[in-house]
């Protein structure tokens, strides 16, 4: 499954903003995959902080062949230890051990959560272990599909719109101005400086300044 969008939030946002609405001409749609399984979504993101994508895929697949599924009931039977036979790191079983304990006595409300606002949704996937705000926001984009996400904390959305925009760097003040600009189709917008920032159009640079090298 791939993140949902199409003309409407095209046009929207190419009638907003003229340099957007170039990239978005370069580039054309983008397919991001989304993962609608909450519980696993969560799980999923915990265990790809801190490493690298293709030890996150790795793990992910281990747990997956090993589970089969990955929800409350499958993770509580197979305890911390195992979780870490998978490559995980003992504070993230226990972290994920503690989502799952929280599904299964109904502290926290898997099926409720869908009919919350943003804010909220974020609220409470932040109140987890292991789960900060910019965890809570990409959960809100790739696993719930909401379509106003944009997360100041996402360093390549920031590199994305330094290079479409030319800013040296964006503060907060800068990012509400453009947060303003693209509501409510900001996730559409994410996923275009995701692409600059990957380098989909090659020529684009990064405006922000060098670092100097310690001597």
């Amino acid at each position: 499954m791939i993140f949902q969008y199409g003309e409407k939030e095209i046009a929207y946002l190419k009638q907003k903003d003229k340099r957007l609405a170039e990239v978005i001409d370069r580039i054309g749609m983008v397919e991001r995959e989304v993962d609608s399984d909450l519980f696993s979504s969560v799980v999923h993101h915990i265990v790809g902080q801190q490493i690298s994508t293709k030890a996150q895929a790795t793990i992910w697949q281990r747990m997956r062949e090993a589970l089969g599924a990955v929800n409350a009931d499958t993770v509580l039977a197979a305890g911390p230890d195992r979780l870490q036979s998978f490559g995980i790191s003992h504070r993230k079983a226990g972290y994920i051990t503690d989502f799952a304990v929280k599904v299964q006595n109904g502290v926290f409300d898997l099926e409720g959560i869908w009919e919350k606002p943003d804010d909220e949704v974020i609220a409470e996937l932040s109140s987890l272990k292991g789960v900060g705000v910019w965890t809570a926001e990409m959960i809100l984009l790739f696993c719930m599909q909401r379509p106003d996400v944009f997360s100041y904390g996402d360093l390549a959305v920031l590199r994305g719109m330094r290079m479409v925009y030319h800013h040296r760097k964006i503060d907060r003040r800068l990012f509400e101005k453009y947060r303003r600009r693209f509501s409510p189709y900001c996730s559409v917008a994410s996923l275009y400086f995701w692409e600059v920032s990957g380098g989909a159009i090659p020529e684009m640079k990064d405006y922000a300044p060098k670092k100097e090298k310690r001597k």
